[in-house]
């Protein structure tokens, strides 16, 4: 059985957790927290969360994760089999990662922590944002789903990104991605109905 190590508030952790009840996998929680432990590194290279344990040892990195729980999980796989749409989807959860949520994360302590940031930090974290969310505008489809019609790794990265970056901007720098980006509230909406976001989101608050 696979074991997945980290808690409840990160999103990283979330976006393991949905593929694992997506893909209809059996696994053991096992609460852990960042760390650099000797302990921990032989587990998780850099005492990150999440990181999983298989049989066959352990794998760090949400992305890499993501991509082989697709792999060795049931049902059809959330990447497509084009090639090129393949990458695109690599592109996109790639694209969330570094340009919504790692811009966004500069203001977590701030938003989130009762910690202050400084003004040189949310001009830079402002203009990023910016620039990631006209990104999404000329690559991402929303027709529904981040890639096109079919839910995708994306969607997964996309629904512990963005809308963790939405609230993190508008309580540090009054800004509305939302509004900068209408069909992302959709999506957020639709993703949000399906069982294994539902679920997510009951063990965060019963955590």
């Amino acid at each position: 059985m696979i074991k997945l190590y980290g808690f409840p508030l990160s999103n990283y952790f979330n976006m393991v957790k949905m593929i694992l009840l997506e893909k209809g996998l059996d696994f053991e929680y096992v609460e852990v927290q960042t760390s650099q432990d000797e302990d921990m590194l032989v587990r998780s290279p850099m005492g990150k969360v999440p990181f999983i344990e298989t049989d066959a040892g352990f794998l760090s990195e949400s992305n890499v994760i993501l991509e082989y729980l697709d792999e060795v999980g049931g049902g059809p796989s959330l990447l497509p089999s084009d090639p090129y749409q393949k990458a695109q989807v690599r592109v996109l959860m790639k694209e969330l990662e570094l340009y919504i949520e790692l811009p966004a994360r500069t203001c977590f302590p701030e938003a989130f922590f009762g910690g202050s940031v400084s003004d040189e930090v949310k001009e830079t974290a402002k203009a990023n944002l910016m620039k990631g969310v006209n990104c999404l505008k000329r690559t991402a489809q929303f027709s529904p789903y981040v890639a096109g019609s079919e839910f995708t790794l994306a969607d997964i990265v996309f629904n512990y990104s963005f809308g963790l970056a939405h609230a993190a901007a508008k309580r540090s720098l009054g800004m509305d991605l939302f509004g900068e980006l209408p069909a992302a509230r959709e999506l957020s909406a639709l993703l949000g109905e399906r069982e294994s976001s539902k679920q997510v989101a009951e063990d965060q608050k019963a955590g």
